[in-house]
C-alpha cells in the first residue's frame, strides 16, 4: 500500500468524523432554537406581572403549560448529545437553560413565594440535577445566573407594584432577594460571566431598598399596614 493512499485513507476518516460531527450539531442546533423560542412565549406571557395582579395566576398557568412544551425538547436534547459531551455541546443551550431557570424561579415565586430550588428546575426541565447520575444535567451555574436574573425581574417588579397601588410586595420582594443576596455572598465564584451577574446584583437591591425606603418615608408602609 503506497503512502499517499495511506494518508487519503486517513484523511478520509477525518472527513467522515467532521461530517458526523456538523450533523450532530445542526440537530443540536434545531432543537435549542425549538427550546429557545418556547422560552420566549414564555417570558412574553410572564411580562403581564407587571401590569396587572389579576393577570398573575393565569400567567403562571399558561407558563406551566409552555414548561412542559420545553420539558418535551430537553428529552430531545438528551437523546441527541452523547452523555459523556455534555460540555463539548453545552454552549448550544447555556443562555437558553439559563433563561429558563430564571423563568421557573420566577413563577414558582409568583406562586408560593418561595425559592425554586436547583431540583425543582431540574425536574420541571425533566433533565438530572446531579452531573454524576448521568451526563446531561442543570449545570449549577446556569442554576444561579437564572437567579440572579430572577432579582433583576423582581426590583422591576417592586417599582411596578408601587405604580399599581401594591405596598405589600415590595417588603416581600425586599425580604427574598436580600436573602438571595446573603446566599450569594457565600459562595466564591471563580466563574467570569457568573461573578460580574452578581456585582450587577448590589444595583437590584439597592433599587429595591430605595422603593422601600421610599414606602417608609411616605407613611405607606403604615396605612397598608393598618388597612
Amino acid at each position: 500500500m503506497s503512502s499517499n493512499h495511506v494518508v487519503n485513507s486517513i484523511f478520509s476518516e477525518f472527513q467522515k468524523s467532521l461530517d458526523s460531527e456538523q450533523e450532530l450539531r445542526e440537530v443540536i442546533r434545531q432543537i435549542c432554537k425549538e427550546i429557545d423560542q418556547i422560552s420566549r412565549e414564555v417570558t412574553t406571557v410572564l411580562q403581564v406581572i407587571h401590569h396587572s395582579d389579576a393577570g398573575i395566576l393565569p400567567a403562571c398557568q399558561k407558563a406551566r403549560e409552555l414548561f412542559e412544551k420545553a420539558n418535551e425538547g430537553y428529552q430531545r436534547l438528551k437523546t441527541a448529545v452523547p452523555a459523556r459531551d455534555f460540555y463539548k455541546y453545552h454552549d448550544h443551550w447555556r443562555f437558553t437553560t439559563q433563561r429558563y431557570c430564571f423563568l421557573i424561579s420566577l413563577t414558582i415565586w409568583l406562586e408560593t413565594g418561595i425559592l425554586a430550588t436547583h431540583e425543582t428546575v431540574a425536574s420541571i426541565l425533566g433533565v438530572s440535577a446531579i452531573e454524576e447520575k448521568e451526563g446531561f444535567h442543570l449545570d449549577i451555574e446556569d442554576y444561579l445566573v437564572g437567579l440572579l436574573h430572577l432579582c433583576s425581574e423582581l426590583s422591576r417588579l417592586a417599582v411596578n407594584s408601587v405604580t399599581r397601588g401594591d405596598y405589600e410586595k415590595p417588603l416581600q420582594i425586599s425580604k427574598f432577594v436580600m436573602e438571595l443576596n446573603a446566599g450569594f455572598r457565600l459562595l466564591n465564584l471563580k466563574n467570569d460571566h457568573l461573578r460580574k451577574r452578581f456585582d450587577a446584583l448590589k444595583y437590584d437591591v439597592k433599587k429595591i431598598e430605595e422603593v422601600v425606603y421610599d414606602l417608609s418615608i411616605r407613611g405607606l408602609l403604615a396605612k397598608n399596614e393598618e388597612a
